[in-house]
């Protein structure tokens, strides 16, 4: 029998036995995401780290918020593998980046740009933030179930909220600016806060994750006068995580199975 480890950051420990954790940044979301739970419950609220348990179809599954940006989120990771999760998802909000990225859509990112300082603390710049393909092909039928449209592609992690919505009004704007408006040209989808660092952290303490993020607004289609509104309901989101979470117990199991 091992020995009971307990995470002090997210107070939480390894008796629970979960394998699945769901990551909202706002605390405020996690009673809702629980919700969507069979018999869920509250465990524990420590500084960002809000907690509840329940169950998708008999695998329990923690939702955990981790605040806002790289370094509450890599917390969070380093102390759920700890406890013995081996699968994370972010569920998180996100702005378009291109025209086609329409409020109330779903991106599913096939990898983040680090723009960010938490993950240069674990690896080399050159080693790309991605999520695990099983997590991402999962996620992706899950959005196909719900039959919400979910983009694939690359976003933007970053570290400053006010760095992109406010990036003149600093003293590095115009490079801020320019590397923002370069990854636009790029093709990049959206922007966001913490995948990088769910991403890179998972990959080096071997968990598999992924992410799936609700498009509230898109900036760049309210600048080109385009049509843009703010679509705060995150149903689809999270209904297609829970998806993405029963399709992969379910293969899990037909492996346990097989072999």
């Amino acid at each position: 029998m091992s020995e009971k480890v307990y995470a002090s950051s997210i107070d939480l420990s390894s008796d629970l036995g979960a394998k699945y954790a769901i990551l909202p940044g706002d605390p405020a979301r996690v009673p809702v995401i629980a919700g969507f739970l069979a018999d869920s419950r509250p465990l524990s609220v420590h500084r960002e780290y809000t907690s509840y348990e329940g169950w998708v179809d008999g695998e329990k599954v923690l939702v955990i918020s981790t605040g806002m940006g790289g370094p509450s989120a890599a917390i969070a990771v380093e102390e759920l593998a700890m406890i013995g999760v081996n699968t994370i998802i972010r569920l998180g909000t996100c702005g378009g980046m291109q025209p086609e990225v329409m409020s109330g859509e779903l991106v599913l990112p096939t990898g983040a740009i680090r723009q960010e300082g938490t993950t240069k603390e674990y690896i080399y710049p050159e080693f790309p933030a991605v999520p695990d393909f099983d997590v991402l092909c999962a996620l992706n039928e899950g959005a196909a179930k719900v039959g919400v449209k979910a983009h694939k592609g690359v976003v933007q992690s970053k570290d400053s909220y006010y760095g992109q919505h406010r990036p003149m009004s600093m003293p590095i704007g115009r490079d801020l600016k320019e590397h923002y408006d370069s990854w636009i040209r790029a093709g990049a989808l959206a922007s966001e806060m913490e995948c990088a660092s769910v991403f890179v952290v998972s990959q080096i303490r071997k968990v598999r994750a992924g992410a799936v993020l609700h498009v509230i607004w898109n900036k760049e289609r309210e600048q080109a006068g385009l049509p843009c509104e703010t679509v705060r309901d995150m149903t689809a989101a999270i209904r297609t995580v829970i998806e993405g979470i029963r399709i992969l117990s379910v293969r899990e199991k037909e492996k346990r199975e097989i072999g």
